[in-house]
């Protein structure tokens, strides 16, 4: 008898572990691996993401003056790519963000660099608190695409 309840707690198992993988593999788990901009310039774009954003440059395979990767976060990356005519016209709502210990303290950057932010609103040199407390700017990096600041804890 006790031979028969192990064979039954096993295949019990067995059943358990084969369906909570079932469950695994029907949904994989992404994760993000990198953010491409087209940009028109690349020294420009670059050393705008390396001097005001504070992003620093990662090794790129192509090494053909076309590319700029820069590190975002663990295993994540802002691809820059030469080649873009014009600058994008985005909106607001799609834009990339970054979180930095102190909103002010960025925005003494933008000031020294004449980089005009706004709030949510579109009030210029603004700043946005959001219900959660968390404060927030948004900007146009030189190829018009938008940047959030802000000082999110989590």
């Amino acid at each position: 008898m006790k031979k028969n309840k192990r064979i039954g707690l096993l295949t019990i198992l067995c059943a358990v572990q084969f369906f909570c993988f079932a469950q695994n593999n029907n949904k994989p788990k992404a994760t993000l691996n990198h953010i491409a901009h087209y940009v028109v310039n690349l020294k420009t774009s670059g050393e705008f993401y390396m001097n005001i954003i504070g992003l620093d440059s990662i090794p790129e395979p192509f090494h053909d003056g076309k590319h700029i990767w820069l590190s975002v976060g663990y295993k994540s990356h802002l691809h820059l790519i030469q080649g873009a005519r014009e600058p994008a016209a985005t909106v607001k709502n799609s834009h990339i963000c970054f979180t930095v210990e102190s909103v002010e303290a960025f925005i003494k950057v933008l000031d020294k660099n004449k980089i005009e932010y706004e709030n949510w609103a579109g009030d210029k040199m603004t700043v946005t608190k959001r219900v959660d407390g968390v404060k927030q700017i948004y900007f146009k990096d030189p190829d018009g695409y938008w940047v959030e600041i802000n000082d999110a804890k989590d």
